[in-house]
């Protein structure tokens, strides 16, 4: 309910004919927030006689709370511009809260940390371990170079030779791979240092998820 009090518009979106008690109760937070809302009606294009909308949006009327009722088809893409129309006429006009040319508000380390975990995904697929994540220990950049040393934490031995794989080919690949996106993100060379650590159950440690950025 607070979240929907800090929000301009809400808009609900229903099945056309399966009303269920998760509806009842989203019903029931939008109506106490008094926040502006419209509904919209999903899988019309199923609906052979429209007519049988017209009980259901008389009822989505009488609780006097959406000023508009609108019938969509998100899989056929009906009405979704006449519900875009509706949702931009309702937006306040408001000076933008980032700059435009900010992509996000999480830092270069942090940024690093993703392209490094997401080379791992790609990298190992199925056999990634569930529990493992990245940390950059040490970043030190200056105009033509940065040095970043990070590590792969995992939480039992057994798991680091399946990420640093025969030879120390598989490590070798996720590094290079991530240095190549991590350069074209810092617009300078890179120095990668990559290691695998153990940590034992630090997802079930707070203090190691705050650091981790959890």
């Amino acid at each position: 309910l607070g979240m929907l009090v800090d929000v301009d518009l809400v808009v609900m979106v229903i099945d056309r004919d399966h009303w269920t008690t998760a509806d009842d109760y989203v019903l029931g937070q939008v109506q106490a927030s008094r926040t502006r809302a419209l509904c919209a009606i999903n899988k019309v294009d199923r609906l052979e006689d429209k007519g049988r909308l017209l009980p259901l949006i008389e009822r989505l009327h009488g609780h006097g709370i959406f000023d508009e009722i609108i019938p969509i088809s998100a899989l056929r893409r009906r009405n979704l511009e006449q519900l875009v129309g509706a949702i931009s006429a309702r937006m306040p006009v408001s000076p933008p809260l980032f700059p435009e040319d900010q992509l996000t508000d999480r830092d270069e380390r942090f940024l690093v940390q993703e392209i490094v975990r997401e080379k791992l995904v790609r990298q190992l697929g199925q056999e990634l371990p569930y529990a493992s994540t990245v940390l950059v220990e040490s970043f030190k950049a200056d105009d033509a170079l940065a040095h970043i040393h990070a590590v792969i934490i995992v939480e039992r031995e057994g798991q680091k030779p399946i990420i640093i794989g025969r030879g120390g080919q598989r490590l070798k690949l996720i590094g290079t791979e991530a240095r190549r996106d991590i350069e074209a993100l810092l617009e300078r060379k890179v120095m990668l240092e990559l290691w695998v650590k153990v940590r034992d159950s630090w997802a079930d440690d707070e203090l190691a998820l705050r650091q981790f950025g959890y």
